[in-house]
């Protein structure tokens, strides 16, 4: 069954109104009419089935027909945070990112980063991950979609300090690391009550030690 993301205000008396991009993929692409049935989410990890109603003008309106709970989100929440990297190849990460899980997604700036972004060009560029991470979701059958966050720059201590906020276990994948991986570090966490993961993966060219 399809599935679309629909924002809470639009759904209000079990009555859920769908426009947009998303009217013209019901209507003109996969070509459903009244009847059809197609599964809705406002994106807090439960799922409404609904049938659809009434076609006018670029609205569809749809009435639900049950509400249950979404059984496609893990119960740890992890985090990833990835330095950009070369070739728009962050767009491969956040589309398998949003299939395998990850809550929310973190760009990051590093001293090996060769893309920069600033300004409207990274306003630009987070609109466009944003609406893969949101294709990726619906494909995967998420009951949220993932959210890409603002390029957080790790020569600012006050962004890495707002960064590393709230998490439970932080884990760095460092090529310089030949102590420990992560198999084992997960082995040593597994017990405990870990709840919220922070995961960060460098560049092409790794961290550097400093950082």
């Amino acid at each position: 069954m399809h599935r679309f993301f629909v924002k809470e205000k639009n759904i209000e008396n079990d009555v859920v109104e769908i426009s947009g991009e998303d009217f013209n993929h019901i209507s003109n692409s996969l070509r459903l009419q009244p009847g059809d049935e197609i599964i809705v989410s406002p994106g807090h990890g439960y799922d409404y089935t609904v049938e659809l109603k009434d076609f006018e003008d670029e609205t569809v309106f749809g009435r639900i027909i049950e509400k249950k709970d979404n059984k496609t989100e893990p119960k740890m929440r992890v985090d990833l945070g990835q330095a950009i990297p070369k070739n728009r190849n962050i767009e491969l990460v956040i589309q398998k990112g949003t299939e395998i899980g990850v809550n929310q997604i973190i760009p990051l700036s590093t001293e090996r980063t060769i893309v920069k972004l600033y300004g409207s060009k990274e306003k630009r560029r987070i609109k466009r991950w944003q609406k893969i991470a949101k294709e990726a979701a619906k494909q995967s059958q998420r009951g949220i979609i993932p959210d890409v966050k603002s390029v957080v720059d790790l020569s600012n201590q006050d962004e890495i300090s707002e960064l590393f906020s709230g998490y439970d276990l932080i884990l760095i994948l460092y090529a310089g690391q030949t102590n420990n991986n992560i198999k084992q570090i997960l082995d040593e966490y597994k017990k405990t009550n870990v709840k919220n993961i922070l995961v960060l993966i460098g560049p092409e060219g790794g961290f550097t030690e400093d950082e």
